[in-house]
């Protein structure tokens, strides 16, 4: 049977496998960019990979990372490390120099479910980030709920202003996503755009 992403990403960090388990996802995601490249309609997109907290307290995060995208050969622009706010209640400085050393590469830094568990807006200024992921929990009240649409409003503001990407997660309806569009969010994640699938079914659908 199926285990839901929450429970498994949980049992690998306290069972101590994340950090082999993160180092195999990032390998097979840097093979996957450089194929990408060789391919007229793929070759433009970006590629995110998950990132535990657990692998940042790695001290040779940086250098192993680095080494994976060299290995591959995969463009560092492409690639993308998605954090979620525990990150950051990590050592700040640590996190923030290893953050500064890949993006000094390419690498691109997204923050996950923006809004919810350790969320302050110092991070948004110390920190080198280049997208905010607006948390699925706001999405799913819209459009109908005055309070979710006014914090979905107030972050499309913050990030203009900050020259941050915004991803909406859990876009799920074509409301949601109306909404969503007609506020200024231009990138959607969710059902109503499709499911997970394997790589080599994404692939197919491109030619």
């Amino acid at each position: 049977s199926l285990v839901a992403p929450g429970e498994f990403i949980s049992l690998a960090e306290s069972s101590g496998l994340i950090v082999p388990l993160g180092a195999l996802v990032l390998a097979e995601a840097c093979r996957v960019l450089a194929r990408w490249a060789l391919h007229p309609r793929l070759q433009g997109l970006t590629l995110a990979v998950n990132v535990s907290a657990y692998q940042l307290r790695e001290p040779d995060f940086v250098e192993r990372v680095l080494d994976t995208l060299m290995r591959s050969g995969a463009n560092p622009r492409r690639l993308c490390l998605e954090l979620t706010e525990s990150v950051f209640a990590e050592n700040v400085d640590a996190v923030s120099a290893r953050m500064n050393a890949l993006r000094a590469h390419g690498v691109r830094f997204s923050l996950d479910d923006f809004g919810t568990g350790y969320s302050s807006l110092s991070y948004l200024k110390r920190f080198p980030l280049n997208e905010l992921k607006i948390d699925r929990s706001f999405v799913a009240d819209l459009p109908g709920d005055a309070h979710a649409g006014a914090i979905v409003d107030a972050v499309l503001a913050l990030a203009h202003t900050l020259d941050l990407q915004v991803v909406a997660e859990g876009v799920e309806t074509r409301a949601q996503r109306d909404f969503l569009e007609a506020h200024g969010c231009r990138v959607f994640q969710g059902f109503l755009l499709g499911e997970p699938l394997p790589i080599a079914g994404f692939e197919a659908g491109f030619g």
